[in-house]
């Protein structure tokens, strides 16, 4: 399966485990390797750095909190400490 016309980067997984070093250098050369069991895509092998580029946060938590709309709307989020409710055992 693997490589052949309509099948692009698709394996078997018995056909991945025999030619595992192609796997791996067609995920690092060619994208990311779908390996299927029992027919339906089961994993998904991808090159280091395309995994950290799609894992990436976009930006800091910090830039996150300033950007956010809430911001400067007011919204009071102060805990309330007084004495927890009763509850029946």
């Amino acid at each position: 399966m693997g490589n052949r016309p309509g099948m692009k980067n698709t394996w078997q997984l018995q056909e991945a485990k025999n030619q595992f070093s192609m796997v791996v250098e067609d995920a690092l050369n060619k994208g990311p390797q779908t390996i299927t069991r029992h027919g339906k895509p089961a994993v998904i092998v991808v090159a280091v750095k395309e995994f950290k580029q799609t894992t990436k946060p976009k930006k800091k938590l910090s830039e996150f909190f300033a950007d956010s709309p809430l911001r400067g709307s007011g919204i009071n989020l102060e805990r309330v400490r007084d004495f927890p409710r009763e509850v029946k055992l």
